[in-house]
Formats: structure tokens, C-alpha cells, sequence
């Protein structure tokens, strides 16, 4: 018997990296798992020239829903686009009919972007805001209050070092992942009496997919010509304590732990992962 066991688990972004992770995780405790991600096809023509964004494709949605069934539980992979009221709504009653109620949500949706401050192109702006910030809303608003009525429920929001510091050049990304440690506190407190914790984890340097394209533009931006791992060692060198990039399925694991009973005292936490950056 797992610890989640009769458990329904919507993980956002949950086809890659952290994402898949944490939906990996909660499927070895026993949790039925529904990721969704923003394919190709409801991305096309949709994303902000200066916006980096990871479209897993319909393959890689496919896999990464194999790849948790094998823990042994039911799995629901659909096609997701969080800044859509009709998309977030069509999964949420797909996954309550084929699954049941949500349990737990794992807001791992994200995109970023980098531009100076003078001159911010207003798309950019409006593109991480409302995947970060509103994205992680809109789901959060959907399920709630089944998770209030039920008198259990586990939500998890995605910040970021960058939630807890600003940095030049970052003033979008900072402010959706600062917007959500606000979000994150204020459903802990309305959850807080019924059973219901809301925390956010601030993951710093990780090795997932989507920091590939990210290295990609800043090793062009700076000018360097090296490999994504030297680029990674560097900036481990630079940046992080540890010297290293953390792995994503550190963040898949202590999610599973922040989804259990023994985490019920823990609500309203920004939670930073980061083998020591503060950035």
C-alpha cells in the first residue's frame, strides 16, 4: 500500500523535467496521475518571439504516460494549454470523470524569458505572467473547492530562486514567480482549516530539458562558444555552493514528501531548492 493510495494527482507541465518528476513520484506512493503540457499543435502561433518555452510533442506526452503507468497506477496524458479558461476546465472534468476528484496539484507549468527593463516589449510581459502566475490560478481556482468540500488536499506552486531575488534582465520572470509565493500564501490561509496545505518549492540551477534551450540563448547572448555541459559547469562554478545543477527528480522528491501526512504541518512555505544559490 503506497502512502497516496486512492489519491488523484493533476500535475501541469508534467510531460518534462520537474514536471514528470514529481507525477513519477507521486505514482510510486500510489497516486493516480493526469499530467498536461503544451504541445506543438496548441502552442502553434502562440508563443512570444523572446519567450522560451518547451513543447513536448505528442511522442514525448505519450512516453512520459508509459513511463509512470509502469509504477502500477492509472494515468491520464492530455494536451494543456494553462492559459486557457475552456483548456484548464476541459482537463479538469476530464481527469475528475476518468480518474476522480483532484487531490493534488502540482503547479509545475512555466516559461521565461529575458529582456532589460528599458523598453520590455509588453507581449513578453503578458506571456510569463500569464503561464506562470495566472496559469497556476486558474487551475488552483478549479480545484479547490473539491479539495475544501473533500477536507484534504495538497497544492504545489512552482516558483524559483528568481521568486525570492530580482536580477537585471529578468524582470517578467521574477515577477510571475514572486506573484506566486503571494498566490501560494493566501490559499494556505483559506485551506488551512480544511485539511488543505498550499506550498511552493524555489528551485535554482536545474538540469532539466527545458534549461537546454535556455543555455542555448545564453551561451549566444554572451557570446561563448561552448558545450552545454562546460556552459553548466561554469555556471555551477559561478553561481551555486554545491557546484552542481540539481537534478530534477530531487524536486520530484521532495514534492512527494510535501504531498503526504507527515508534511500536513508544513502550508504557506516558499521552499528553496538549490544546493545553496541564492540565485
Amino acid at each position: 500500500m503506497g502512502e497516496l493510495d486512492g489519491r488523484v494527482a493533476w500535475i501541469t507541465g508534467g510531460a518534462s523535467g520537474m514536471g514528470f518528476t514529481c507525477a513519477l513520484e507521486l505514482a510510486k506512493r500510489g497516486a493516480s496521475v493526469a499530467i498536461g503540457s503544451l504541445t506543438p499543435e496548441l502552442g502553434e502561433g502562440t508563443i512570444d518571439p523572446g519567450q522560451r518555452a518547451f513543447l513536448p510533442s505528442d511522442d514525448l506526452l505519450a512516453k512520459a504516460r508509459d513511463e509512470i503507468a509502469a509504477a502500477g497506477v492509472a494515468v491520464l496524458a492530455l494536451p494543456l494549454d494553462v492559459r486557457s479558461d475552456a483548456s484548464v476546465a476541459q482537463n479538469h472534468a476530464e481527469i475528475t470523470q476518468n480518474l476522480g476528484p483532484v487531490d493534488i496539484l502540482i503547479n509545475a507549468a512555466g516559461t521565461s524569458g529575458r529582456h532589460a527593463m528599458v523598453d520590455h516589449p509588453d507581449g513578453l510581459w503578458h506571456a510569463l505572467l500569464d503561464v506562470n502566475l495566472t496559469g497556476a490560478y486558474r487551475t488552483t481556482k478549479v480545484c479547490l473547492p473539491g479539495m475544501i468540500e473533500r477536507q484534504w488536499g495538497r497544492i504545489l506552486m512552482f516558483s524559483s530562486t528568481a521568486g525570492l531575488n530580482g536580477h537585471e534582465l529578468h524582470a517578467a520572470y521574477c515577477a510571475s514567480k514572486s506573484g506566486l509565493l503571494g498566490l501560494m500564501r493566501c490559499v494556505a490561509m483559506e485551506g488551512a482549516a480544511h485539511g488543505v496545505t498550499c506550498n511552493a518549492i524555489c528551485p535554482g540551477w536545474v538540469s532539466s530539458e527545458q534549461n537546454v534551450d535556455g543555455c542555448i540563448q545564453e551561451m549566444a547572448l554572451l557570446g561563448l562558444d561552448m558545450t552545454i555541459e562546460e556552459y553548466r559547469a561554469a555556471m555551477a562554478e559561478k553561481w551555486v555552493p554545491q557546484k552542481r545543477f540539481l537534478e530534477p527528480g530531487e524536486a520530484g522528491a521532495y514534492v512527494g514528501f510535501l504531498c503526504t501526512n507527515a508534511a500536513r504541518g508544513i502550508t504557506g512555505e516558499s521552499l528553496r531548492l538549490s544546493g545553496g544559490s541564492m540565485w
